[in-house]
């Protein structure tokens, strides 16, 4: 099972990204089995990062693409009861916050966190 975390999610949504056929070439290589996650934070975060990059017209056309991407990729919602006290410990600086927690709930629920960040320690880095 892989969480995608928000840069993986928005690159495999709107094909005109610079990550899209990455993305896409990195998913079609997992084998059958394995589950594609998603969070309430990396849903919301995809709304958010749509409208203000202007990826999407307005939040309606977000919603639709989210809605869409969801549904032709069967990702399961994982729910998300970790707080603050579970932050890893290399979770230092602003930047890293929202990452470090992705990492804790993927691994909470027996995943890993799939991203395009090199910069996090202990996920699977989509090449």
């Amino acid at each position: 099972m892989l969480l995608l975390d928000l840069n993986a999610l928005i690159a495999l949504g709107y094909p005109r990204h610079p990550d899209n056929h990455k993305t896409e070439a990195w998913v079609a290589s997992l084998p059958a089995e394995v589950k594609l996650l998603t969070c309430s934070i990396t849903e919301i975060g995809f709304l958010r990062v749509s409208l203000q990059t202007k990826l999407a017209a307005d939040i309606i056309e977000a919603r639709a693409v989210l809605a869409g991407l969801l549904r032709s990729r069967r990702f399961p919602l994982v729910a998300d009861d970790l707080g603050a006290k579970q932050l890893p410990a290399y979770a230092t600086g602003a930047k890293q916050i929202t990452d470090a927690h992705l990492l804790a709930l993927a691994k909470r629920h027996g995943a890993k966190l799939a991203t395009l960040d090199t910069g996090i320690p202990g996920a699977e880095l989509i090449s």
